[in-house]
């Protein structure tokens, strides 16, 4: 079975703090999804992260995910992919420290778009990384675009093309938040299940986030992974909270609370 699993920026950094990761919980993250592929052998996983407050900070200032040109936005451009390979390394040093056999694969170097959407990316090396047992980690980075100069995709973007080469039977988002809710910020409300099939642009209930993120929040969250599930019934779609010990186990585990994505 192949999962995958998103460490969401709101998780592994302080949003809120420029340039700020939770040391604590990446090693966490890392020591539990050791955890499950020694438990689970044979079993596959894709890790992807969050820039949180590393390319969010840097991308909000130079506005890249609109679009790059010009010699101030194009350095702009190079410092918001410094910031999102800095948060990677981190990530990957976590994971390797807990014996998780990680390779990053930059999407910069590999992936295009046009007008925002994927075009191209060529999968063969993650698909050779699975087939070697490694763990390919991925993450929301700088990439160029045919019409925008570049741009920025986010985990889930990348998830949702890669999923067209590589069908996961799992989706794992992990944030902050223990659910989606219907009354954000007031979080009296949980959205236990919502249905792809329902039209999300109708569903103004699902806001985006208090904190700087330049890719879209949770509504944008949501309607991608409700794209991915439209193409992909079977496939099982969870947002939870990776916060407390032993959630990321559990969900990777299938046995998770959180907000479930269907049909």
């Amino acid at each position: 079975m192949l999962q995958y699993l998103k460490l969401g920026g709101s998780l592994i950094t302080e949003k809120e703090l420029p340039y700020t990761p939770r040391a604590g919980i990446l090693r966490q993250a890392a020591t539990e999804v050791r955890a499950y592929l020694t438990s689970h052998p044979g079993e596959k996983l894709i890790i992807g992260h969050g820039s949180g407050s590393f390319g969010h900070t840097s991308a909000a200032r130079y506005k890249t995910k609109m679009g790059v040109s010009g010699p101030t936005g194009w350095l702009g451009y190079a410092q918001v992919c410094r910031d999102a390979r800095a948060l990677n390394q981190l990530v990957l040093d976590a994971l390797l420290a807990a014996g998780v056999p990680a390779v990053s694969f930059p999407p910069s170097a590999t992936v295009r778009c046009a007008g925002g959407e994927i075009t191209a990316w060529d999968t063969t090396a993650i698909t050779q990384a699975l087939a070697n047992d490694l763990v390919p980690l991925i993450f929301g980075d700088t990439v160029l675009d045919d019409q925008l100069g570049g741009t920025i995709c986010s985990t889930e973007d990348l998830f949702l093309h890669l999923s067209k080469s590589l069908p996961p039977a799992r989706v794992l988002l992990a944030g902050i938040e223990p659910a989606v809710w219907a009354d954000f910020p007031a979080r009296q409300v949980k959205l236990a299940v919502i249905h792809a099939s329902e039209s999300l642009n109708a569903n103004n209930k699902i806001s985006g986030s208090i904190f700087t993120d330049v890719t879209g929040g949770m509504a944008a969250k949501v309607q991608k992974m409700a794209a991915l599930v439209q193409q992909y019934p079977k496939c099982e779609v969870l947002l939870f909270s990776g916060i407390a010990p032993g959630a990321i186990l559990a969900a990777l585990s299938g046995n998770y609370p959180g907000t479930a994505i269907l049909p």
